[in-house]
Order: C-alpha cells, then sequence, then structure tokens
C-alpha cells in the first residue's frame, strides 16, 4: 500500500510547495488556538481584581481599570506575574488575528495543493490510458475507467487536502492542549487522557466495520456506471424495443443496492459522533465536578495539597479538554476519509502500475518505404493463459499496392487478425512484417502513421467535419481534404451542408447517418497518406453503387497504397487480388474470386446465397 500511496503523490510535483506550506501555517495557527484560552482565563481572572483594586482608590474609571496593574493569581507552575486588563485585550486580539491568518492562508495552500495534485493526477491517468494497447484496454471495463477518474480521484482529493491539514495540526493540538491543560489544571488533565483509549477503541470498530462496505462501494459504482454508460450508448435500440422499463428497472436495482451499501456504512460511520460528543459531555461532567470540589474546599485532593483554583482556570480546563477530544474527533474524521480513500487509491494505482503490453522497441525503425505485409506462422490469442488460440498458423503474403479481401463469418478471426498489422495487439508466436521488418521493430507512432484504420465501430468526434478529417492528417490543406473525400465518395456529404467542411460534428456523429459517417472515417484515414489502409467492414452501411465507386477511386488514385478490405458481400471485394477465407481462426484457402468460386465451399455458399436470395445480381 505504501508503494502505491508513493506512486500517486508524484502526481503533486508543481503543487508540492503548496503541501509543504500547508503544515507550516498550520503549526502556527495550532499554537494560537492553544495560548487563547490561556490568556482568556488571565483575563478572566484580573477583572475582579482590577475592578477591586480601583474602589480601593475611590474610582471608578472604566479607563483606569483598563490600564491598572494586577498580579495575575499563581498556576499549578507556581508562576505569576503582572498584568493589566488592556494588556490582556490587545494580546487576545493579536493572538486570535494572527490565528485566523496562519488559519485562512493554510486552508488556501491546501485547496491549491489538493485541486492541483487532483488535476495531475487526473491528467496522469489520462496520459497512461493513451499508451494502453487493447489488451491494456480490455483489462478495464470502461465504466469502471469513468469512476476511477472521477469518484476515486475525488476521495483521493478529499483525504490528501485532509491529510497536509490535519496530519499536523490534530497531533500537535492533542500534545499542546495536554500541556497546557496539566500546566493550568495540573492532575486534573488525566481526565481527558483517560477518555482517549475510549475514543480509540470505538474508532477501530467502527473503521473495521466501514472498510468492508466501502470497499465492495466500489464495484457497485462500476456497475452502475456500466449500466448508464450502456444504456445512453444504445438508447436507439432502447426505444425501439420499447424497453425503457425494464432499463429503468435494471437501474433501479444497481441504485438500491448501492444506497443499501451507503446506508449500513454510514450508520457505521454515524457512531463516530455520538461516541464523541459523549466523550466530551463526559469530560466536562467530571472537570466541573472536581473543579468544583477544589474551588470550593481550596484542596484539591487529586494532588494531596491545597490550592486554590480560579474560575478563569477552570474555563481554560474545559476548553483544553474540548480541543483535546475535538482534535481526537477530526482524527477520526481522517479515518473515516482515509477507509474511504484506501480502496480508491489501489484502484487509481492499478492504472498507474499497469505497463503497457505494447511498448516501442529500442533504436526504433523509423521509416517505412513500401506497403508489403508477410505474416509468417502466425498464432494470437487475447489472454495468455487461454487453451485455444483466436488465431492459428496463418501464412499471408500481400505485396505493395494489391487489393486484398477478406472474407468469413462472425467469430472468424477477421479483425483480430488486421489488429495484429498495426500492433493493436501483438502476436503471440510467429511473427508480422512489414516492408521486410518485424512490426514490433518500428516505431509505434511510424508503424500506426503508416498502417491506417477504419475500425468496424465508425466514431466521429464533436466538433467540425474538418477537425475530423485533420486527425488523418493534422496541417492537411482545405484541398487535401477534398480530395479525400472525393475519393471516399464524401463529397456530396460535405457540399450538402450549408457550412461545408465547417459543418457541426454533434457527439459520436449523431446527426449522420451511418453511411455517411463510413465515407468520413474513410476520408480521414486516406488523409493519413498511409502505405497500408485497412477498411474492416467499413462500408457494409453505404449502397453498393457507392462501395464499387469507393473501390475504384481507392486503385485509381492510390495504386501503390496496399488495400486490405474486411467485407461480407462479395461485391466488395470479388475484384480484389487475392482474397482470403478465414474460418474459426484459419485460413481456409487464399486465391482469387474465379479460383475460390470453383474449389472453395465458404465462398461458393456466401457467393450463391447473396446471389439468390435478395442478393447482389
Amino acid at each position: 500500500m505504501f508503494k502505491k500511496i508513493k506512486l500517486i503523490l508524484k502526481s503533486s510535483r508543481q503543487y508540492k510547495k503548496y503541501a509543504i506550506l500547508t503544515p507550516i501555517f498550520i503549526i502556527f495557527e495550532t499554537v494560537m488556538e492553544c495560548c487563547l484560552p490561556f490568556i482568556m482565563s488571565i483575563f478572566v481572572d484580573t477583572i475582579q481584581p482590577a475592578h477591586e483594586a480601583m474602589l480601593e482608590q475611590g474610582s471608578d474609571n472604566f479607563w483606569e481599570m483598563m490600564t491598572v496593574s494586577v498580579s495575575c493569581p499563581p498556576n499549578t507552575l507556581n508562576f505569576s506575574f503582572d498584568v493589566t486588563l488592556l494588556g490582556c485585550i490587545l494580546t487576545l486580539i493579536g493572538v486570535a488575528l494572527f490565528s485566523l491568518a496562519c488559519g485562512i492562508l493554510g486552508g488556501i495552500f491546501a485547496a491549491k495543493a489538493s485541486v492541483g495534485f487532483a488535476t495531475n493526477l487526473r491528467g496522469d491517468m489520462y496520459k497512461k490510458l493513451q499508451s494502453f494497447s487493447f489488451g491494456n484496454i480490455d483489462h478495464f471495463h470502461t465504466s469502471s475507467l469513468v469512476t476511477r477518474m472521477t469518484t476515486d480521484i475525488n476521495n483521493v482529493q478529499m483525504a490528501y487536502q485532509m491529510l497536509i491539514r490535519g496530519i499536523i495540526r490534530a497531533p500537535l493540538m492533542v500534545i499542546f492542549s495536554a500541556v497546557m491543560a496539566f500546566i493550568t489544571g495540573g492532575n486534573m488533565a488525566w481526565i481527558f487522557l483517560a477518555l482517549i483509549p475510549i475514543i480509540i477503541i470505538g474508532l477501530f470498530f467502527i473503521a473495521r466495520g466501514a472498510m468492508g462496505i466501502f470497499m465492495r462501494l466500489f464495484k457497485k459504482y462500476d456497475a452502475l456506471n456500466e449500466s448508464v454508460q450502456e444504456n445512453v450508448s444504445g438508447i436507439r435500440v432502447v426505444k425501439s424495443y420499447v424497453r425503457e422499463e425494464y432499463e429503468k428497472q435494471k437501474f433501479n436495482k444497481a441504485s438500491d443496492s448501492m444506497t443499501g451499501e451507503f446506508i449500513h456504512a454510514e450508520k457505521i460511520v454515524a457512531l463516530n459522533n455520538p461516541l464523541m460528543n459523549t466523550t466530551i459531555h463526559l469530560s466536562n461532567i467530571l472537570v466541573l465536578t472536581i473543579g468544583t470540589i477544589i474551588i470550593y474546599n481550596n484542596y484539591d485532593f487529586l494532588n494531596n495539597e491545597f490550592r486554590v483554583l480560579s474560575i478563569g482556570q477552570l474555563s481554560a480546563l474545559l476548553t483544553y479538554g474540548i480541543q483535546i477530544l475535538s482534535s481526537l474527533m477530526f482524527v477520526s474524521m481522517i479515518l473515516v476519509m482515509m477507509i474511504m480513500s484506501i480502496e480508491s487509491i489501489k484502484r487509481v494505482a492499478e492504472v498507474l502500475q499497469e505497463e503497457p503490453l505494447i511498448q516501442n522497441p529500442e533504436n526504433p525503425i523509423m521509416e517505412i518505404n513500401n506497403g508489403d505485409v508477410i505474416f509468417h506462422n502466425v498464432n494470437f490469442k487475447y489472454v495468455e493463459t487461454s487453451e485455444k488460440n483466436t488465431l492459428e498458423n496463418l501464412n499471408i503474403n500481400i505485396k505493395s499496392g494489391q487489393f486484398v479481401g477478406i472474407l468469413g463469418g462472425t467469430g472468424s478471426g477477421k479483425t483480430s487478425l488486421v489488429n495484429l498489422i498495426s500492433r493493436l495487439y501483438d502476436v503471440s508466436e510467429g511473427s508480422i512484417e512489414v516492408d521486410g521488418n518485424d512490426v514490433r521493430k518500428y516505431d509505434l507512432v511510424t508503424l500506426r502513421d503508416n498502417v491506417a484504420v477504419v475500425l468496424q465501430k465508425n466514431v466521429l468526434f464533436s466538433g467540425t467535419i474538418a477537425s475530423n478529417l485533420r486527425w488523418g492528417n493534422i496541417n492537411a490543406s482545405e484541398e487535401e481534404m477534398w480530395k479525400a473525400c472525393d475519393i471516399a465518395q464524401a463529397t456530396e456529404i460535405v457540399k450538402a451542408k450549408p457550412e461545408g467542411l465547417e459543418t457541426r460534428v454533434e457527439q459520436d456523429g449523431a446527426n449522420f447517418s451511418g453511411g455517411q459517417k463510413q465515407r468520413l472515417c474513410i476520408a480521414r484515414a486516406i488523409l493519413k497518406n498511409p502505405k497500408i489502409l485497412i477498411l474492416d467492414d467499413s462500408t457494409s452501411a453505404v449502397d453498393t453503387k457507392t462501395d464499387r465507386l469507393i473501390r475504384k477511386a481507392l486503385k485509381e488514385e492510390l495504386p501503390n497504397m496496399t488495400k486490405i478490405v474486411i467485407a461480407q458481400r462479395i461485391s466488395s471485394i470479388e475484384n480484389a487480388d487475392q482474397i482470403i477465407i478465414m474460418d474459426d481462426g484459419h485460413i481456409d484457402q487464399i486465391g482469387t474470386h474465379e479460383e475460390l468460386l470453383k474449389s472453395n465451399k465458404i465462398y461458393q455458399e456466401v457467393y450463391y446465397t447473396q446471389n439468390k436470395v435478395g442478393g447482389e445480381q
């Protein structure tokens, strides 16, 4: 756990100075607060003697009473001195203002330190996520990552702020107040110290009871976020199947389960206040009872000696007792916050500790000259412990500039195959070469800049059409964007919009149809000017005429670019230089349209089904 805390504390960086300044000002504030009851007791004990001294002089002038010098009653240490009421008041005001100033500055620095720390921590997590491969992302659910970046970091931030303010203040307040209590009340201060074990035992059982519940709660947070995310992203499907009530019930079930756990945890944590209040009231009763006996008899039976205990000293003693026990109460609040944050710290640290499964090699190759692709005895599985390979014994030879089609049933491994080329995953065995070099020897940015992939799920980001296209090339000119749109048959989409390339794109491209999004995503990939272009079923939502025009434009405009197309329609790949037939992670056969139509049963079945039953002619 210490290593995890040390890891996340690295995110404090430039805000570390505020974390250091905070306890410095808190120390001054604490010292001043401990001085205030003592000065107040002196003030209380000198009011009556000052008044009596003025009466003896035959004067009742208020200002003279404030400035007359009076001997302060001796305390437990038999230390006595002369003071004036005005001096006490000015000292009180000065100490109070200094304490206030230190408290304000401590609060400001604590806020800056904690907010800055949380900002850096959230940024570090986000940067870490950007370095993850698909394998790393598969390890965490999206909903869990959202919870870690929001709720968990908020918990860590609150705990951090309470710690840098309270980790110094609370112990010092207990120590200083206890010392002053002994100075003021002698052995009566043992009353407060005797009650401390009761508080510690109570807090131990509260912490133990709440810890397990909070650990379970974060998993339920993930489940709730997953339910919300799934519902929002699939809202059209929910409405089309009229499943709103079902989704509401599912959400309520997850929410009620979490609510029940929270109530249970809060009931346990709520015992903290009654415990502290009962202890404070008990200490006050004991101090008042014993103090009254001492004042009445002028005899301290605790010390077995004659002693005068003043009203001011008794008042200060009560204040110090409240400060001691209140500081312990603050410690308990920190403890509760730490209980909540421990699990959050673990979850945040898990993301920061996760090592990207795919990393740049030492001395990487920084240039790719052509789009040759060769698979050498490739085996692949998503989880190393899996008994069965997702892809097995793949041997493929693709020449630069070729148009290659991939066909196969659902789950046959088509997408897994193309994901290996750009190292979204790494092979388990064998190797993949691009331009004659193993893909694991290339710089990742160089490789992925030269292998453009249009995935099955087409994603457009909030912004404009131009900003989305420039994901392919941030420096692309307007002319280059229009050319990419021409090849992807997206020009008419853009021109149909009044704002053209500056047309607003809503979140996830909600204001564009599936086919329009596919064409814009293809244009975005073309703008990268890659050596290899992979279309993973990326024309499934466009009509056959547009599909044919896209393939024609790719062949004529980009003849040297290797084009690998996963398709469900024979018409999309029948003119390919070679077609790879996938079946259950294996290559069933590789050949041209004519060769496969003569000899491959899978290809024949798909072809005749599409051409005889509502298929293409």
